[in-house]
């Protein structure tokens, strides 16, 4: 969830060259899907990760470089894990 009106720099920061390398530190971005909500508050992505604790890191706040972006532009976030069955 995004606060309202943060939908813009939510993305500026996540296609910077900042936040493209510390994604590809997280997940293969090759294989990441994305999609947002028509009021521009939801985004979803799905992603092929290879670092929980840095994809944990990135979204609650302790990840040096996303933590300025994240504090001013999150509300909340949840992580779902897919497994083949």
């Amino acid at each position: 969830m995004l606060k309202e009106g943060q939908f813009s720099k939510f993305m500026s920061f996540m296609q910077s060259d900042e936040g493209i390398a510390e994604r590809k530190k997280i997940a293969d971005l090759s294989k990441t899907i994305g999609t947002v909500a028509p009021d521009q508050r939801k985004v979803m992505f799905k992603i092929a990760v290879h670092d929980m604790d840095a994809l944990h890191a990135f979204l609650n706040g302790s990840n040096q470089v996303s933590k300025p972006v994240f504090d001013a532009v999150m509300e909340g976030y949840e992580i779902y894990e897919l497994n083949q069955v």
